[in-house]
């Protein structure tokens, strides 16, 4: 997994610096996006993996499903990419872009898996503490897992707190075991 990412990541600041410097972030996300998941379709996977196709084939059968969802720029994008054979790195690269775009704008995705369904003023509350420790804006998303009897996980970013039940249970066996 690291060896997609080490290949990816010239791509990814590469589609960053173009987007930031044209003032489209958000336009490019999306194409990138869009890309990604094109490339993770099963057939398109073939398509990508087909030994018989040229370069600009691979890109031109990629083009004709997610033209219209990318700007000349990112259609040269996927040439590029189709050219260097790195077209099934696009969920890298747009994980990735979304990391640099995440620093730019200094937000932060963070999920909250709770026991329970958070309030909003819960809500409200963490997410205030959470931008205070990371000191950025928080995304706040939150699910709910009842086999955590009670308490609440948090991950963002590299960062996970588990404050949950079930985990302090698991550190207490851990601990009596030690």
């Amino acid at each position: 997994m690291a060896e997609l990412s080490t290949l990816a990541r010239p791509y990814a600041k590469a589609a960053f610096a173009y987007a930031q410097q044209a003032s489209h972030l958000g336009g490019w996300s999306a194409a990138l996006e869009t890309a990604a998941a094109v490339s993770q379709n099963e057939k398109v996977r073939e398509l990508l993996d087909n030994p018989q196709l040229t370069s600009e084939e691979r890109a031109d059968k990629f083009l004709s499903i997610c033209s219209d969802e990318l700007g000349e720029h990112g259609k040269n994008f996927i040439r590029l990419l189709a050219e260097n054979h790195r077209l099934q790195l696009l969920p890298e690269i747009s994980e990735l872009f979304e990391e640099l775009k995440a620093q730019a704008e200094a937000t932060l995705e963070v999920e909250v898996v709770s026991a329970h369904a958070l309030s909003d003023a819960q809500a409200q509350a963490l997410g205030q503490k959470l931008r205070a420790k990371f000191e950025r804006e928080i995304h706040l998303h939150s699910s709910v897992d009842e086999s955590l009897l009670g308490g609440a996980i948090i991950r963002a970013g590299d960062t996970v707190i588990d404050g949950s039940v079930r985990g302090r249970l698991a550190k207490l066996a851990e601990a009596m075991n030690s």
